[in-house]
């Protein structure tokens, strides 16, 4: 496989990823990348964890880059739409420090946080925006944000953002950049109105696919765990008691709320993510799940593509996913970047033709185990994986030496104690 200088990806890109250790190309970067530098439209058919991000953001900062100057007054240069606010922050994390030896800036704008930030940073002039589609539209009705000066954009995941109800909004976008733009576009399918988005935003792309590992059945494996309703939480809370990472889908945002109080209650700490839990929580919850502190996490589908988290060893689903791609894209988050990992399915008796069937159009073909709680197969997966290290010790609190004056205490009465309380009050009220 050729190099990242080989693909021709600027030298100055070359170093900034050395740096990071990154060296050799995926597939889909080396792929794409040799048209996307050459300014062509590019159409990319991959899965999430190819390496896409990388395969769009290199040229895009390479781009830029070569522009020279900076951007114009709520004008950026370049946009990347994504579907959620965490992929959104996992775009621009990675492109931050690569933009960042190029003199090329990169921001982020999705919901859930204060409006005011983001459009402060785009009023000074930004290069990149990383952004959802809906929070865009409202800096661009505040004419907060202009995209007269787009010259390369990002559609990343435009079958999820499809799937979410966004492809109005995405072309209410797309409309307002300028047509002969660079377009680059990355979807694992090209149904539901993607294809539309294609005919009508992209001129002659070049098609680059890559087949998704899962399918090629090399990195995961993949078991279904038929049993009895009466116990099934008692077999999920025995996996979840592994020493690792593990990751748990269910369909509904209350389904992820109740599994994550019933292991807790048996004794597995257990956070759960979902569209009603605020980015705040979102974030504090994969930032936990990242330390492994808890080492379980509950998700819902779409959740499913805003993970990204490393040393994901085990997913399971305990709600079957509504089709074959939703499978895919929830067994997706293990076995990333050619890593091993292992895909657990757990099926009442009566979903098994159901799941079957799901599996075929997958191109999956798991073992299958009748089980309850402590049978051999639920022990074995409940010691896999690599163990989580413990969390650092609690520091304790040093002693004061012998006759320090006794620290002050601040009351009610104490000048601007009230204020303070006030302003927190304030700001938790203006988010």
């Amino acid at each position: 496989m050729a190099s990242f200088a080989e693909l021709g990806l600027d030298a100055g890109l070359v170093a900034a990823l050395a740096a990071r250790d990154i060296r050799v190309p995926f597939a889909i970067q080396a792929r794409a990348l040799p048209d996307a530098l050459a300014g062509r439209d590019v159409l990319g058919r991959a899965e999430t964890g190819s390496g896409k991000t990388l395969a769009f953001g290199l040229p895009m900062l390479s781009r830029i880059a070569g522009l020279g100057g900076r951007a114009a007054d709520k004008a950026p240069r370049g946009l990347i739409l994504v579907p959620t606010r965490e992929l959104a922050q996992q775009v621009a994390a990675v492109l931050t420090p690569l933009g960042r030896r190029l003199g090329v800036s990169v921001t982020t704008v999705y919901g859930g946080v204060p409006i005011g930030r983001q459009i402060s940073r785009i009023a000074g002039g930004v290069d990149i925006v990383v952004a959802t589609p809906g929070r865009l539209i409202d800096l661009l009705e505040r004419n907060a944000c202009r995209l007269t000066d787009i010259q390369i954009t990002v559609l990343d995941e435009a079958d999820h953002m499809a799937d979410l109800g966004f492809l109005p909004s995405v072309t209410r976008i797309l409309d307002q950049t300028p047509p002969g733009g660079q377009r680059l576009l990355f979807s694992a399918t090209l149904d539901r109105g993607v294809d539309t988005l294609v005919r009508s935003y992209l001129a002659d792309p070049a098609l680059h696919a890559v087949t998704p590992e899962i399918l090629a059945g090399s990195a995961a494996e993949h078991s279904v765990l038929v049993l009895d309703g009466d116990d099934k939480v008692a077999v999920a809370a025995e996996i979840a008691s592994r020493p690792a990472r593990t990751l748990f889908f269910v369909r509904t945002k209350h389904g992820a709320d109740r599994l994550a109080r019933q292991l807790g209650k048996a004794g597995v700490p257990a956070a759960a993510i979902h569209g009603d839990r605020s980015q705040n929580q979102r974030q504090r919850a994969l930032d936990a799940f990242t330390a492994g502190h808890p080492r379980v996490l509950v998700a819902t589908d779409v959740a499913a593509r805003g993970i990204h988290v490393d040393g994901i060893e085990l997913v399971v689903h305990f709600d079957p996913p509504n089709d074959h791609k939703d499978y895919l894209h929830r067994s997706g988050r293990t076995a990333r970047a050619g890593a091993t990992g292992l895909v657990v399915t757990l099926a009442l008796r009566e979903q098994v033709g159901e799941i079957r069937r799901l599996h075929s159009a997958a191109g999956v073909d798991p073992a299958s185990h009748r089980v309850t709680a402590g049978h051999p197969v639920v022990r074995e997966i409940a010691t896999t994986g690599t163990p989580v290290p413990p969390p650092p010790p609690a520091r304790e609190a040093q002693p004061r030496p012998a006759g320090a004056p006794p620290r002050r205490r601040r009351g009610p009465g104490h000048p601007g104690a009230g204020a303070g309380r006030h302003q927190v009050g304030d700001r938790r009220r203006s988010a």
